[in-house]
């Protein structure tokens, strides 16, 4: 069975939406992800969310490729967090045909974090939307078990739990704790490779994860492993963010090297 392959909005940052679109498309993907809110109070504040200029060109981009959006982000459950305030994000993320978004959870108490993933998975199914979990190791959310233990008790038929094999791997999360998951917690995936070495420092696996990937095959990652213990069918994000090599390479044609060292990983599964 076949990943549709989409290219995630930290690969390709230096593009403005529309732009990523255009991107994905040239580069061969099935689909593309979509930052509408700002990971960072630093990166470049683009207005995605509402009926927008920047938003009508992205959607008239999407219409004239037939390209389609698989996730929107990124959505942060904080203690101070109203999920009803990321409606309009939600409505425009549904404008675009999304079927997933990204959240981060950034509470350390557990309990409202439940409360509020399960809130936001209420508000998310009106748009026909997903609420997906990526632990990360320097978030509150700090691992795979951790983040399956919260979309468990949230208790939503549309709540997921999201693997990007660099933040399994910096987590201490191991392939056999997939297994033991109901296939309806996975809805789609993120896709990258780092060096088996793992940083020693939140500083340095903040700079890696942000800013210094590998392409699938180039890291020490068991990548094949995740990937034969997740599903065959699952829709794969590519999170390849390579600050370095920007400097040198176009966006469109690292996205094409990435696309092509996926495919290859995949065949040999």
């Amino acid at each position: 069975m076949a990943h549709p392959i989409g290219l995630a909005a930290l690969t390709v940052l230096e593009l403005s939406p529309p732009e990523m679109v255009s991107c994905a498309v040239d580069a061969g993907f099935d689909c593309v992800g979509l930052r509408l809110i700002p990971a960072t109070p630093q990166e470049v504040q683009r207005p995605m969310v509402g009926d927008t200029p920047l938003v009508r060109e992205t959607e008239r981009r999407l219409k004239a490729t037939g390209l389609r959006v698989l996730d929107i982000e990124i959505f942060r459950l904080r203690p101070d967090t109203v999920v009803a305030d990321y409606e309009a994000a939600l409505a425009t993320g549904a404008r675009f045909g999304a079927t997933e978004a990204l959240i981060a959870g950034n509470d350390p108490d557990e309990a409202r974090l439940i409360v509020n993933f399960a809130a936001f998975c209420e508000l998310a199914q009106q748009f026909g939307i997903g609420g997906n979990l990526e632990p990360m190791p320097w978030t509150d959310c700090k691992s795979f078990a951790q983040g399956v233990r919260i979309v468990t008790a949230a208790a939503h038929e549309n709540g997921g739990i999201l693997v990007d094999p660099i933040h399994f791997d910096r987590g201490g999360s191991s392939t056999s704790e997939i297994s033991g998951v109901p296939r309806s917690r996975f809805r789609y995936m993120q896709l990258c490779d780092a060096p088996a070495e793992r940083p020693t420092d939140v500083d340095g696996l903040l700079h890696q994860a942000r800013a210094e990937r590998l392409m699938p095959g180039d890291g020490g990652l068991d990548l094949a492993g995740i990937l034969r213990a997740l599903p065959a069918d699952l829709p794969i994000g590519l999170e390849i963010p390579m600050e370095t090599l920007a400097k040198t390479v176009p966006a469109v044609e690292r996205a094409r090297q990435m696309l092509v060292k996926t495919r290859r990983l995949l065949a040999k599964l």
